[in-house]
Parts: C-alpha cells; sequence; structure tokens
C-alpha cells in the first residue's frame, strides 16, 4: 500500500464561534470518520493545524500567518494508506469538512530512496 495525504482546506469566514454543544457534535463526526478508517487499518497520522505561523521566501523574506494571501485555510490533515489514488480519494468523500462546504486535496506521498 501507498501513503497518501488529505489536506482539509475551508474558506475562512467571520461566523460566531460554535457553541460547546455544536464543537463536540463536530469533534465527534471527524473521531467518527477517522475511525472508521481506523477500522479499515489505513490510518497513518494526522493532526489539526494551528493559526498562528509565518511564511519564508526564498529571498529570505518572512511574513506573519500562513494564509497571508489566501483566502483558503488549511485546517488539518490525514495521511493514509490505500492501493491507489483512487481509494484514497474514495476515503476522502467521508470527510467532515466537505459537509461545511470545504475541500479534501489528496495527494501521494512521495518516497525517496537514501
Amino acid at each position: 500500500m501507498n501513503e497518501f495525504m488529505m489536506l482539509f482546506r475551508t474558506e475562512k469566514n467571520d461566523a460566531p464561534k460554535p457553541s460547546p454543544e455544536e464543537m463536540q457534535a463536530m469533534v465527534k463526526t471527524w473521531q467518527d470518520w477517522i475511525g472508521g478508517i481506523a477500522a479499515q487499518g489505513k490510518f497513518v497520522a494526522t493532526n489539526a493545524l494551528g493559526y498562528q505561523g509565518k511564511t519564508i521566501q526564498a529571498n529570505t523574506v518572512t511574513t506573519d500567518g500562513p494564509y497571508a494571501e489566501v483566502k483558503e485555510i488549511v485546517g488539518g490533515y490525514i495521511i493514509v494508506k490505500a492501493n491507489s489514488l483512487d481509494e484514497a480519494v474514495e476515503l476522502a468523500e467521508g470527510c467532515p469538512t466537505l459537509a461545511i462546504g470545504g475541500k479534501v486535496e489528496v495527494r501521494d506521498v512521495m518516497v525517496f530512496d537514501m
């Protein structure tokens, strides 16, 4: 099996913060989805990304924030095992971010022989 990374993208919005109950429901949706992937033996790793960061450019210019010039926010990722890109895409189709208008970018993880 190969590894694939799914990047979760959403539009930046200024909606009010969800209530604790709404947050708990969202977390459960994510746990259920990731748990389903893990139950198939295809889970490798996942993490959410924070809102702080810096971007370093080749000319040594450093800017605040990883999202300084874009509307989309990369909120997190998961790495899964799949036999093909199509199979990884099938796993992504249940991602909770899709239910709120977000996107999932699925990419193969390159392996370098050293």
